[in-house]
């Protein structure tokens, strides 16, 4: 559990930037693929599906697209919220799609919420505190024979730079200003571009062709990654015990190599 005396980090600002200056119909798509090809569905018909600290929103609409029935969008942060409601209200303020202010530890929150056929956090519930509650208390949204689909920081990933390293530098990150974060995100991106480099591979592709990635933004993601503020990191087989031992959940499906790995678990059918 975080408990240090670092200011959190603001989401939902840097979300709100990602809407003013990538936001497209192509990102979206993106988006929308990468949500269906994980979950292994054509699309969401017939489906209720909650996310669980939208963020941008972005994939809150890119499963509007997919023609879920019924969506609901949640954020502590009031400025992610504020981003998603402005998708909310580009998609023409859709009926079944509701956007509010909350927070997945709060249990009273949750409680009024019922559950979903699909429940999905995507780099979220290691930045909440208290991960393995957030885990838990999300888990209990999903209905008998759903899926919960969640994205989280792998120390697995970090050898090179131990998790305790990147921690540090996102207390740092988060107790400087701008020109002390700016100097952080040029030294990050050096870093990167320097291995590409050593690897024959081209930094301007990457970043070029980064949108790829669920729809994301190269530098959007930058600032996330340093910023991201409080911050937990798990091993893959700590997940995987958790999910099978404390909330009995069966893995559907696991996709690594990344420091985030996605996980797609279902929750057994009660059994008569």
């Amino acid at each position: 559990m975080t408990s240090e005396n670092v200011p959190r980090y603001g989401f939902g600002k840097n979300w709100q930037d990602f809407l003013d200056h990538h936001l497209s119909e192509e990102r979206l798509e993106v988006a929308k693929s990468h949500l269906l090809e994980f979950l292994r569905v054509d699309d969401l018909s017939g489906r209720r599906m909650i996310d669980v600290g939208c963020g941008s929103g972005l994939h809150s609409l890119a499963a509007l697209q997919a023609n879920v029935s019924e969506l609901f969008s949640f954020d502590y942060d009031a400025n992610s919220v504020a981003a998603t409601r402005r998708l909310h209200s580009l998609a023409g303020q859709p009926a079944h799609w509701h956007v509010e202010q909350g927070s997945v530890l709060d249990t009273a929150f949750l409680s009024q919420l019922g559950q979903f056929d699909i429940v999905y956090s995507w780099g979220v519930l290691h930045h909440t505190g208290d991960q393995w509650t957030a885990i838990r208390n999300a888990s209990r949204l999903v209905a008998p024979g759903g899926l919960f689909y969640i994205a989280l920081y792998t120390s697995d990933f970090f050898v090179n730079r131990s998790p305790e390293f990147w921690l540090d530098v996102k207390r740092r990150y988060n107790q400087t200003g701008r020109l002390g974060r700016l100097a952080i995100e040029t030294w990050y991106i050096a870093g990167i571009f320097a291995n590409m480099l050593r690897r024959g591979e081209n930094p301007l592709t990457h970043v070029r062709t980064y949108k790829k990635k669920r729809g994301m933004s190269f530098l959007t993601d930058v600032r996330d990654w340093l910023g991201g503020w409080p911050m937990e990191f798990s091993s893959i087989q700590q997940v995987k015990d958790f999910a099978r031992d404390d909330l009995k959940f069966d893995l559907e499906n696991i996709a690594t190599g990344h420091s985030n790995t996605e996980y797609l678990f279902k929750r057994p059918r009660a059994t008569t």
